[in-house]
This record gives C-alpha cells, structure tokens and sequence, in this order.
C-alpha cells in the first residue's frame, strides 16, 4: 500500500483500530448504497427534493426530527449495549480504554442534544400549530432552517465515529480535559462544531414557536383556553431562548482556545475552565427541563383523553409548568456542590434545587386526581404515562437525596447519580416521547400502530428499565464511580454489573420491538377514517388523519378550552362544519432549498475546521454568507392555495 494511502487509513479511516471499525464501514456503506439504489429504482429523487427536502410544512418537518430522534435512540442506544457490556464483568476488555471514553462521551451527547432534542421540536411541530388553530409556525422558512442545522449538526457528530476519531472528554466536556494540551485529536472539534451548529437551529426553533403561540392562536383561544402540551411548548421554549445563549458561548470560547490558540480556560495562561464549567451548567440543568417540560405537556393530555375527564387543576398546573422553567434557571451549582464554593453557596443551590420538586409534585398529583374515578382505558399512550408516574416518583426522590448538599458529597460521581439520571430522563423524557409517538401517531401518518406488538416493547423495555437502573443505585453506595473503565474482581461489583447488562439488552429488545411494530402497522396497521381515534378533547382531533397541507380550510373560533370535547358533549361539531361559501383563497409559503444548502454549508464549514482544513472550511463559509444573501432579496416567496383546490380537498377527505 502507498505510503499516502497507509497514513490515510490509518489516521482518518482509523482501519488500525480493528474489526468494529471495518463493520461499521461496511453497514455505513451497504446502507448508503442501499438508499441511492431504492431511490433510483423508484424514480423518487425528484419526490424526495420536493416533498421533503425543501419542504416548509411544520408537519413534514416534525416527521423528519422524529425520523431522526429514533434512527439517533437507536445510536445512542447501541453505544449504550457497549458500555454495559464491557462492564458486565469485572476485568473486561472487550473495548479499550480510549474506545470506552469515546462510547461514554457519544452516548450521552447523543442522548441528549441529539435525540430528546429532535424528539421534543418534533411534536412541537407536528401539534402546536394544530391545537391553536393555526395553519403554520409564525417563520415556516426559518423552522427549516432549525431543522437542517439540527441534521447536519448530529451527521457531523455522528461521522467522527468513522473518520478521524470520536470525542472522548465526556458530554460535559470539561477542560482542560477537552483542551489541546490533553486531547489533540479531531474529535473534540468534532462536538464543538457539531453541538454549535445544532445549537443554533435549537435557539431558532425556541423564538419560533414562542412567536407562534403567542401571535398566531385561533380567535378566542386566550392563554387559559390553550391545552396544557402548548402550554409546555411555552414553558420549554423560554428555558431553551434564555439557556442555550450559554452553551453557545462556552462552546465557542473553548473552539478558540482550540483552533484559534486563545487561553479563555487554561490555567498557565490565566483562563479559568470552572467558568466552563458555570456556563456550561447554566445551560445544563435547564436543558434537563427543556426535554421533560413537553412530556409532562404530553402527559397531561394523554392523562385527560383516557380518563375522559378535564385535567385536575388546569390553573395549578400552568403555574406549575412557569414555575419550573424559572426555578431551573437557579439550579446549576448543584452539579459541582464538591468544588468548594462555600456554605453559604450551595445551601443556596441546595434549597432551589428542592424547590423544583414541589410544582413538579403538583403536577403529579393532579395527574392522578384526574385518573381518579376516571373511565381510563389502557391504551398504549396511557400505559407509558402509567408506567411514568412510579419511576418519575423514585427519580425525583433520589433527585431530592442529591439536592442536599452534605450528602451530595457521598453520591458524587458515583453510579447512584448515574441511576437517577437515567431515572428521570428514561422515565420522564423517552416514556413521555413515546406516550405522545404513540397519541399523535395517527394524526401524524392516518393509520394506527399495532397494540398487540405496542405491549410487548411496553412490557419489555420497562421491566428492562428496573433491571439495568436499580442495581446502579446499591453499585453507587458501594463506591462505584461513574466513567469507570473496568473494576477487579475483589470488589464485589461484579453481580450487580452483570444483572444491569442483563436489563440493558432486554431494553434494547424492547427497543427493537417497536421497530417492529412500526414496520407491521405500515403494512397491517387500522387505518384512522375519523381523523379522532381516540375520542380526544383538543383542536387537532377535529382534523382528518393527516391533516391537508394548509391545516384548517377556516379558521374555527375557540370559545372554551377543550372545546373539541365540548362540542362532542353537547352534539354540536357541526359547528366546526365546512360551509363551502366559508372558504376562502389561503395564503401558504413556498417550498425552499436553500434551508437545505444552508445547513449543508455549515457541514461543509466545520467539517474543515474539524481538521483545519482552511480552503474547506472557506468554501462553506461562502456558500453560508451566499444564502443569506440570496434570501435576503428573494421576493414572493408565498403561494396561494385557490378555492377550487381547497373545496376538491376538504370533499375528498368527506368534510364537504
């Protein structure tokens, strides 16, 4: 092999690392091929760039971010099998130490920017704008352009897997672990560009849809008549507009110290990394809230739709949802109670720490209150919100034992933080993104997903969850610490370790399971003619499944909340009833490419500054400031939609 060629695999194809890397280049490649020959097979090039990648429908784009939320669980979850696998016996090697660090920092990365995050913005978009009564998000151009950096954000995560090295400072990356002086390969570049570039698209998608609740809700939808899953969407988008300016600085500032040779966070030259490690907390901890505020929307929807009756304590539990985001903000220092800031400090932390657990107990309560001599039906979405309630419960117990700081100082870093991580962000965000998979299922795709398989993932994956987790906690008072590489023997950590794994992989079944459901309901699935299969309570069930491009023909008037549900109750729906003098021409925007090449510019643009790659690195920061350009003089860029098209829809779905 030329001596060129040999350094090239070697130090960006990584093909001296062994038999992981080999395979995953082959599935990479197979699949790719794959894509391209059913593609060209099907003639669906052309469908493909108009029907999605230039499309500006919210609800095209929330079924994109869900896409790629499962194909990124499925990622995340992967890393997650190796991690419990090396660790399933004491004196393992089946990974190496560097390859471990590279697993732990991808898996929780990924976890959390890259699959809660397009998970939460896909029910944003594929709901909001239905249960206010709008026809699109407030910047419908803008919201693709949230989507393709997210896209070309987590592809230029995900490719340092296979070429120049993945990072390996953990998800916090901390320095000056993460500075050049002890990690001076490609892959922390790699999540300082990738955690940018999807960062920017999170702070657009925030300001997008706090504008489009606020400014574009049906008349007489006034804020106490919004559903609760909106009202989360508020909640959440203040967290992520006041939050995620943080992360983006800190990230910067430690992408110049590292490409630029700035010394913001090294000790020797004056910087101070705790400042990192302040910032990036302040965005930290809100984060956690940011994913688990639409789930507890999610939840409160689901709860009131199968029990057949109004929420217990609406007002509460919108104070409850405001509450949180506010207090969230005054929490981070609880992260690093062992740095030595002092009493007076973390007694501060501390107590606001505790605080969150009240309105977060508000919510619970009223959500069984609502139960409460409720009809419930145990349909999947309610069986995940069921299976929620208890392990939510333990996770915000054991969370209260890490709020005091004396005792914090046991836990800290030890596997009983990891176990209460996992039990609130598992039991409360992925149950909650699954309960509201599985609700907003039919309204997304018009057929519903098979119950008999739906129970089988549910079973699976949930007594998996307390077989992996539970463990975890007496492994944590026992002294194990997290990011352990491998243990001996003759800590008696072995037994415990082993059955973790064991729940793991039955999670991973379980995991798998709804794959497989999805892949039969496609075929099998009962189709939804109602456009209500669940005899819900909000807007978006007046809809047919899916609903037409433009939303609503009219736009209805709201005059109470739940008013779907009222107006079933009084036999008056009728009142939501087409009349075909009532419909008007509609106003809708075009479809746009440049969404896409923008994000592809910036994949461009820091694929070179992932290996200093300048005239790259160039070429993508000119086809960025080439888009903006463009878009800025780009006129009538809306179409409408003519009243004999509309009437010919609305007829064909039966509402005329």
């Amino acid at each position: 092999m030329p001596a060129w060629l040999s350094h090239f695999t070697t130090t960006y194809l990584m093909w001296n690392e062994g038999p992981m890397i080999w395979a995953s280049d082959v599935l990479i490649l197979l699949t790719s091929l794959g894509i391209v020959v059913a593609l060209t097979r099907l003639h669906r090039w052309k469908w493909l760039w108009r029907e999605w990648l230039t499309t500006v429908d919210h609800k095209k784009i929330g079924i994109m971010y869900l896409i790629a939320a499962l194909l990124m669980l499925f990622r995340g979850g992967v890393d997650a099998l190796l991690l419990r696998t090396q660790l399933a016996v004491p004196g393992n090697h089946f990974l190496s130490a560097e390859h471990y660090d590279q697993i732990f920092t991808t898996h929780g990365t990924i976890m959390i920017l890259f699959m809660a995050m397009p998970f939460i913005f896909a029910l944003f978009n594929i709901v909001v704008p239905l249960q206010i009564g709008a026809r699109d998000v407030a910047f419908p151009y803008l919201n693709a352009i949230s989507f393709w950096l997210f896209f070309f954000g987590a592809m230029l995560f995900n490719i340092s897997f296979v070429f120049g090295g993945s990072p390996d400072a953990g998800w916090v990356s901390y320095p000056p672990l993460s500075e050049l002086g002890f990690d001076f390969g490609p892959g922390e570049n790699y999540y300082l560009l990738a955690v940018q570039i999807s960062g920017i698209g999170s702070i657009a998608t925030g300001i997008n849809f706090l504008a489009t609740i606020f400014k574009m809700r049906a008349p007489g939808m006034k804020l106490m008549r919004m559903p609760l899953f909106t009202w989360s969407v508020v909640a959440a988008s203040v967290v992520i507009i006041f939050a995620f300016p943080a992360l983006a600085i800190a990230l910067a500032l430690l992408t110049l110290d590292r490409v630029v040779g700035t010394h913001f966070f090294t000790i020797l030259h004056g910087g101070d990394p705790m400042m990192f490690v302040n910032l990036f907390w302040v965005w930290g901890h809100p984060e956690v809230y940011i994913v688990i505020l639409p789930a507890f929307g999610i939840y409160s929807e689901v709860v009131a739709t199968f029990a057949r009756k109004r929420v217990f304590g609406y007002s509460s539990m919108v104070l409850s949802l405001m509450l949180i985001s506010v207090i969230s903000y005054f929490v981070w220092a609880h992260h690093f109670f062992t740095m030595g800031a002092g009493a007076g400090v973390n007694t501060f932390f501390a107590v606001a720490s505790m605080l969150v657990a009240i309105p977060t107990g508000v919510k619970v309560f009223n959500w069984l209150f609502t139960m409460f001599r409720g009809r419930i039906r145990l349909t999947l979405p309610m069986l995940w919100t069921i299976a929620f309630v208890p392990c939510f419960a333990i996770g915000g117990a054991t969370g209260v034992m890490l709020a005091a700081a004396p005792a914090d100082y046991q836990y800290h870093n030890s596997y009983f933080l990891i176990a209460h991580f996992h039990q609130v962000l598992i039991g409360g965000v992925v149950f909650g993104m699954l309960a509201g998979m599985y609700y907003w299922w039919p309204k997304m795709f018009g057929f519903m997903l098979d119950v008999r398989l739906g129970k089988i993932a549910f079973w699976l994956f949930n007594i998996g969850f307390y077989v992996c987790f539970m463990p975890q906690y007496a492994l944590g008072f026992m002294g194990m610490q997290r990011r352990m590489y491998t243990y001996p023997t003759d800590m008696g950590w072995g037994t415990l370790n082993f059955i973790s794994t064991v729940g793991a992989y039955i999670m991973g079944l379980g995991f798998l399971f709804i794959v497989i459901q999805v892949l039969y309901s496609i075929k099998h699935g009962e189709r939804d003619k109602t456009g209500d299969p669940w005899d819900a309570r909000t807007l978006e069930w007046s809809l047919p499944s899916p609903a037409p491009h433009y939303n609503f023909a009219v736009i209805p008037t709201v005059t109470e909340r739940d008013m779907w549900w009222e107006l079933k109750e009084r036999q008056e729906t009728d009142l939501l009833k087409l009349k075909p003098e009532m419909i008007k021409p509609i106003h809708m925007p075009k479809n746009s490419g440049r969404p896409f090449l923008l994000g592809l510019s910036f994949f461009v643009a820091g694929f070179g500054l992932v290996f200093g790659w300048i005239p790259i690195a160039v070429i993508g920061l000119i086809g960025i400031l080439l888009c903006l350009l463009f878009r800025a003089f780009e006129y009538g860029d809306e179409h409408t939609v003519p009243i004999d098209e509309i009437r010919e829809t609305e007829a064909a779905l039966g509402r005329l």
